[in-house]
């Protein structure tokens, strides 16, 4: 009978009457007859609910063929007309066909769909929420039906209290604080100062964003019964339409579709394919054929397209607030840290290319270089079994000095400052992120208790037990169950990280097999730079087999993730993000750490060299270090990687949406897709991906461990990912304004657990560094040397004059003659010095062949091994306090925003109370008027 009586109130808020009619024009007959029709849809829908049978097809009488507009539901055509209506907003997609009641919400369903009885008692519950529906066949395929939907103001009002809606109800109140003169002739000086400085170029031009209201206004949870102190000027556009959308789905979600418990929502419904798609509308064209700056945006869309996804504003700051109102918090949220962190990677990206600028002008005052281009007399011993020859060192002269590029003085200066500054990015986005939440009204907001997925109710449904939340039963788990499955999984992950390592495996046999290939190569090029075409061509094939392995890890991943079944979405979710970036972490890092930690640390030495499965010798560093090899790898995977991302990112989208719109050109010419509403023209948008945020927030997430983990052997990484950054930005906006469907608006206090994950790099940042510093590059044996071994040996000194003699004491020498059989090169080296060689050189630090122990290490080695160790503890321990004092001293919440929360908090109190007095007194006065007054009234 509640159910009734909703109706007929709405009916009844519907039913108005011209201005010139009077009373005895009404034909209340019909009135009362189409209020009979609606009691007995409403009866129908009670009956079948109760398990009467009755024929199952969809209700045909809503839909309109062929129409760019249609009639709305038996609800609706009771209006009767008595104002004009805008012909725009009956021909531009957006409202119904009386061009009053605006789309919320598209769902997309297939005649040929044989899902009809769940679609029709799920539309007419529906209609039984109050919603108004309008149906309407598709003009390029009659098989696809769009469901246009609509929530009337009192079905908004409703939901908006039970979903605790925060809207404004009163304008912001700003204040100054006190200030001494001192302070105000400073203020003064440093305005005059600014104004011969130009106006901030980055900052968006004020008179084209529009006036968001929400900003300037204190907000609360929205109440029916408190409706007169909320800020209400028109109805129609009280509730934003993301909000619209918002309430609109949450009702999609509560509504039954079949008899049963857990026959509910429309995540159901799209999943068993009852319907195609479900979406909000976007605003309109993106596009105008006016100038903005003339005749002001179209509507937000174009508004977000001319001053945010365009090219010609990529130096300017985001339009947060205007994001946030269009696509709602969460992926507000998304850009607000992708702006954080590429304005944070500014300050990094300049001390990195400082770093590299250094090297390049101490290039020529660097000893070690020096030594290494002038040593034309030490011959170098092979590389490789037989098809090496014996080098000059000198051949390296262009290695050596590309390796100080990033190897110099400079670099740990560096690393420390980059293991600071990821400390200090999260710890200052910690602060960025409550000064949005504030901004946005999501302090005091909490989630929801979430649905329980139907594929956990349809396994664990027999099982049940009472929710100490909602004090409802549902289904149960139970723990032997839940870590046995735990356990496959974790056994999954291990065996794919073992597939990572295999991988790793196969290029490591790669490199030692293709250098000697290279080595006989007849082009001389190739010949004569057998090892840096090694590791060329070993990145680009480690890069398509990460590729490769990515497309079978996401699907790993998401069988393990099943197999887990996780309670609820957000479970779901967490563990998916984990799984993937596990994966993808190691898959993408995994060669790298070989390179850096294990590339020509464990060779042996000539005549002793180990070897794999006792046939392939293993891979030495070049005569200039390891570290080239490393800037290689690193330079060449972060280029391919970011380009590949972001061609699938907007490539993809871009070529599918391009075939549709040829396919609907060459059906309907050129004119035919002008002419489709906006519902036709979302469809044939992309949908956003399945798993929302996730490979947005994966692909910066691991660019940041690029640029963090590694950044001592490429001080060069901060600023190609600053450059990828403010490509990206663009390239994400334009995706989320023209190429995909607009995303349902939904809301969340933070980035959830990429939090967490970046944290663990930073960690994993400073470990690696360290190790990077102590045994990659040739820091500590350089540092030894000049303290210890050098010209300035116990003076204290460590100059470029104290390197003098380094790169003749870093080398050892072997004796040819000492060469195993499957080792000697075939030539004898007669082409240095017109006579066979008898000695060579190679990097270590070993006692000569005609020592007491031949090949033995010297006590230098233990000297520089002693250094690395107390290197890395000393680095490690640091660090780690500087980032701790760090975290501790910036606190979580700005003191200005403790303040404006508390000053707002007290400002509502008073402002609730005195619209309350006020709101009295008025009822007061009223009742003396009437001539009615009541004993002990207050106030």
């Amino acid at each position: 009978e509640g159910r009734k009586d909703l109706q007929v109130n709405q009916l009844e808020t519907q039913i108005w009457i011209k201005p010139d009619m009077q009373k005895t024009d009404v034909d209340f007959s019909e009135i009362l007859n189409a209020i009979q029709e609606i009691a007995k849809d409403v009866n129908i829908f009670f009956d079948e609910l109760e398990g009467v049978n009755s024929p199952s097809k969809d209700d045909d009488s809503l839909l309109h063929h062929g129409n760019l507009t249609s009639t709305s539901d038996d609800a609706s055509r009771l209006e009767v007309v008595g104002e004009e209506v805008p012909d725009k907003n009956k021909t531009n997609g957006l409202y119904f066909r009386d061009g009053k009641c605006r789309i919320d919400y598209i769902l997309v369903y297939r005649k040929s769909n044989p899902q009809t009885e769940k679609r029709e008692v799920f539309e007419r519950n529906i209609r039984a929420e109050g919603l108004q529906m309008e149906k309407e066949s598709s003009l390029t395929n009659s098989d696809i039906i769009f469901v246009k939907l609509h929530a009337p103001w009192e079905v908004l009002g409703k939901y908006a209290e039970l979903m605790n809606v925060r809207m404004p109800f009163r304008r912001k109140i700003y204040y100054l604080h006190r200030r001494y003169k001192f302070m105000n002739r400073i203020e003064k000086q440093i305005s005059r100062f600014r104004g011969w400085l130009p106006r901030k170029p980055m900052k968006l031009d004020k008179e084209t964003l529009p006036d968001l209201e929400e900003n300037d206004c204190y907000t609360a949870p929205f109440s029916q019964q408190r409706i007169h102190h909320f800020i209400i000027h028109n109805k129609d556009t009280f509730f934003n339409n993301a909000t619209r959308s918002r309430i609109v789905h949450h009702i999609l979600q509560r509504v039954k579709y079949e008899e049963g418990k857990n026959k509910i929502g429309l995540n159901r419904l799209l999943s068993n394919g009852s319907y195609e798609a479900a979406f909000p509308l976007h605003e309109g064209s993106y596009r105008s054929k006016n100038s903005i700056k003339t005749h002001g945006a179209e509507n937000h869309r174009h508004l977000l397209y001319e001053c945010w996804a365009s090219w010609g504003v990529w130096y300017k700051y985001q339009p947060l607030d205007l994001v946030r109102r269009y696509f709602g918090e969460k992926i507000g949220l998304y850009f607000a840290w992708l702006g954080w962190y590429t304005g944070m990677l500014f300050p990094a990206a300049f001390i990195g290319l400082f770093v590299f600028l250094y090297g390049v002008t101490t290039l020529n005052h660097c000893q070690v270089s020096k030594e290494v281009c002038q040593a034309t007399d030490i011959i170098m011993c092979p590389i490789c079994d037989k098809y090496c020859p014996f080098m000059r060192l000198s051949d390296s002269c262009i290695y050596a000095k590309v390796t100080h590029l990033f190897d110099n003085g400079a670099t740990v200066f560096f690393a420390v400052f980059m293991a600071v500054w990821a400390t200090v990015f999260l710890e200052f986005w910690k602060r960025r992120r409550a000064v949005i939440a504030y901004d946005w009204d999501l302090i005091d907001w909490e989630e929801e208790e979430e649905e329980i997925r139907p594929q956990f109710e349809a396994k664990y449904s027999k099982k049940e037990r009472m929710n100490p939340i909602s004090g409802k039963p549902e289904p149960y788990q139970a723990f032997a169950d839940k870590c046995s499955r735990l356990i496959v999984s974790a056994s999954g992950i291990f065996f794919m990280i073992c597939v990572v390592i295999a991988a790793v495996f196969g290029i490591v046999i790669y490199r030692v097999v293709t250098v000697s290939t290279f080595a006989a190569f007849k082009w001389a090029l190739i010949r004569n730079n057998s090892q840096v075409a090694t590791t060329g061509t070993a990145v680009c094939i480690n890069f398509c087999i990460i590729m490769l392995l990515n497309v079978l890890y996401e699907k790993v991943a998401l069988f393990l993730t099943n197999l887990e079944q996780p309670r609820t979405e957000s479970e779901w979710e967490n563990s998916f993000t984990l799984k993937m970036f596990l994966f993808q972490f190691v898959n993408l890092n995994s060669s790298t750490f070989y390179i850096a930690f294990f590339l020509g640390r464990f060779t042996g030495h000539p005549g002793a060299y180990l070897r794999l499965i006792n046939r392939w010798r293993l891979e030495e560093c070049h005569p200039s270090g390891c570290l080239i090899d490393l800037c290689m790898q690193m330079g060449i995977i972060m280029v391919l990687k970011q380009t590949w991302n972001n061609f699938m990112e907007l490539g993809y989208p871009l070529i599918q949406n391009w075939w549709t719109r040829r396919k609907l050109r060459q059906e309907y010419g050129t004119q035919g897709k002008t002419s489709f509403p906006q519902w036709e023209k979302d469809y044939n948008l992309q949908p956003m991906n399945a798993y929302g945020l996730f490979d947005e927030y994966l692909e910066m997430i691991l660019q940041f461990g690029f640029t963090t983990i590694f950044v001592a052997a490429f001080p060069l990484a901060p600023l190609l990912a600053l450059l990828n950054n403010i490509i990206e930005i663009r390239l994400d906006a334009y995706k989320f304004v023209t190429q995909w469907r607009r995303p349902l608006a939904s809301r969340a206090k933070d980035i959830g657990i990429w939090y967490g994950i970046l944290e663990g790099i930073g960690i994993l940042s400073v470990i690696t560094n360290a190790f990077v510093i102590a045994v990659t590059s040739d820091f500590i044996p350089r540092l030894v040397y000049a303290y210890k071994y050098g010209p300035c040996a116990g003076q204290g000194e460590a100059g470029q004059k104290c390197m003098v003699g380094y790169v003749n004491a870093s080398l050892s020498v072997f004796l040819v003659s000492d060469f195993e059989n499957r080792s000697e090169p075939t030539s004898n080296g007669s082409e240095f010095s017109g006579s066979p060689l008898k000695y060579c050189r190679y990097r270590d630090y070993r006692d000569p062949p005609h020592s007491p122990v031949p090949y033995g290490y010297t006590l230098q080695f233990w000297h520089v091994l002693a250094a690395r160790l107390a290197f890395i503890i000393v680095f490690e321990h640091l660090v780690f306090c500087i980032k701790h004092l760090i975290s501790y001293l910036i606190p979580d919440l700005p003191k200005d925003l403790r303040d404006r929360m508390r000053r707002e908090k007290y400002l509502i109190q008073e402002m609730m109370y005195e619209a309350e007095l006020e709101r009295l007194q008025k009822e007061r006065k009223e009742r003396k008027k009437n001539g009615k007054s009541y004993h002990n009234e207050w106030p």
